[in-house]
């Protein structure tokens, strides 16, 4: 056989390898023959995936909202002071060994909670890379009044790099799935009330939440990838 054959021959089987792969691996390198994803992938490498300004937050808190104040059990990583707060009577919650970690199972997420010291646009960008940012100004699980815990969403095929992906699947969620905060060895649990998409800035409806409980609040870009609108979730806290 001389070199020609040779050559000819592992070209087909190099050709016949990668044809082989493509089509076993298909969903995971679809992405990469549409343009418009690979286009967005390169804008996001240069500018910061859409996000929630900072500025526009204080519509997704209720009217009745007050800043979190922190018990010294909750005290986590130093932030805030030591101070009292109401709490949630009846509290149900299980033993874990996760920490700061938010739990949907409809969805199959479990996934990082960070919990960010500043507003800044640019300083929630990094938080979101890590994982879903618990917002500050929110309560914590346990105390009377709201959580907001934001996350990004993205496009059908889009690269599970980062934390990109994390809420891309809340639209799926609906009244009576579960949602888990897993701090401190304490599994709290709450149970979706409502789902609703809204404008940019435009308040959160509370009408079927109460004023007395612990309130959990996921928001997202709307759609997946996109930031035209929000898709809001809402939970409350399981008690006895």
């Amino acid at each position: 056989m001389n070199g020609y054959n040779t050559k000819k021959i592992i070209k087909v089987a190099v050709l016949i390898y990668l044809a082989s792969f493509l089509i076993i691996n298909w969903n995971d390198v679809s992405w990469i023959f549409n343009y418009k994803e690979v286009s967005g992938l390169v804008e996001d490498f240069f500018n910061p995936y859409p996000t929630i300004d900072a500025s526009t937050m204080n519509a997704y808190f209720y009217p009745n909202h007050s800043p979190a104040k922190i018990l010294p059990e909750q005290n986590l990583g130093g932030q805030g002071q030591n101070t009292t707060s109401q709490t949630v009577s009846d509290v149900k919650t299980n033993y874990t060994d996760k920490q700061n970690t938010l739990e949907i199972p409809k969805i199959s997420l479990s996934v990082p909670i960070i919990f960010s010291t500043s507003t800044d646009k640019t300083s929630l960008a990094k938080d979101l890379d890590q994982g879903v940012v618990y917002y500050p100004g929110s309560v914590y699980p346990g105390q009377i009044g709201q959580i907001i815990i934001l996350g990004h969403s993205a496009p059908p095929g889009w690269p599970t790099i980062k934390h990109d992906w994390v809420f891309t699947n809340l639209e799926k969620l609906s009244a009576g799935d579960t949602i888990s905060i897993d701090l401190n060895n304490k599994q709290y649990t709450y149970v979706v009330k409502q789902k609703t998409i809204i404008q940019r800035g435009a308040d959160v409806p509370a009408d079927s939440l109460s004023a007395n409980n612990n309130v959990l609040t996921l928001i997202s870009c709307w759609p997946p990838g996109k930031d035209y609108q929000r898709i809001t979730v809402e939970a409350e806290l399981v008690n006895n």
